[in-house]
């Protein structure tokens, strides 16, 4: 944030990928109270037009539209890019709220099957996204590509093989891309960045409700995951690009 309380939202165009849950509810409220122009997508036509509104109803005035988007084809990823950039002039970021969990009570006890399922949620979307929106953030003054990790990919534990390596894969995916925008800037360094917000697990009231005794212990709340998000504006694309950006003490 600058003196007078604005930041560098203000006025950019950014797309989140996934934002029909409650991380992308949360994250689609902050940008638009940042500023930005949100453009959503998910799978879910109607939980996503429920998010969008909230959102919209929330900041009066504020542009928040929303696609149904099949992030599992690249061909269709790749329209939604090009016709968001066509619509709005530009596009300044690209948050991946895209997620999904399978996991096992012991590693023999792993079922490939659940490889399969979070590739394509995990990984294949982070590549189609990343690639669809490569080009548009580099034009942009202050593009930024955001990607939600989990400390596992650092640290897997035996029953989550499937879900901490489909992690680590994407996080070295979107470190490609921070490579890309470091060359593409040359000299002066980089004027886009990729960054990888790096969590325990999210928690949001709806989970605190259905249980109150519990304590969330090292959970981040939706809400700061969305603040986190924001303050991705704030760091200079050079100090941020290629980082892991921890929410959660390191393992």
């Amino acid at each position: 944030m600058n003196g007078n309380g604005s930041s560098r939202l203000e006025g950019a165009v950014v797309a989140v990928a996934g934002a029909a849950g409650p991380a992308g509810r949360a994250a689609l409220l902050r940008l638009a109270e940042a500023g930005a122009t949100v453009v959503a997508s998910d799978a879910d036509t109607e939980r996503l037009a429920e998010a969008v509104d909230a959102a919209r109803y929330a900041h009066g005035g504020a542009t928040v539209t929303g696609d149904t988007v099949n992030l599992l084809d690249l061909d269709a990823t790749r329209a939604w890019a090009e016709q968001t950039e066509k619509e709005f002039g530009r596009i300044d970021g690209l948050v991946h709220l895209v997620g999904g969990w399978r996991g096992s009570a012991t590693f023999a006890e792993t079922e490939l099957a659940d490889w399969q399922f979070l590739e394509k949620l995990l990984i294949r979307t982070v590549q189609h996204t990343s690639l669809a929106f490569h080009e548009p953030l580099k034009r942009s003054d202050r593009g930024r590509f955001v990607l939600v990790s989990q400390s596992g990919a650092t640290k897997p534990t035996e029953g989550n093989a499937a879900y901490a390596a489909a992690k680590a894969a994407a996080e070295a995916w979107t470190l490609a891309l921070a490579d890309s925008f470091r060359k593409a800037g040359g000299e002066e360094g980089p004027k886009a960045a990729a960054v990888i917000l790096v969590l325990k697990a999210l928690v949001h009231d709806a989970m605190r409700a259905e249980r109150p005794n519990a304590k969330f212990a090292g959970f981040t709340d939706v809400t700061e995951l969305a603040e986190a998000i924001a303050g991705v504006w704030d760091r200079p694309a050079g100090e941020a690009n290629g980082q892991r950006l921890w929410l959660t003490p390191k393992p």
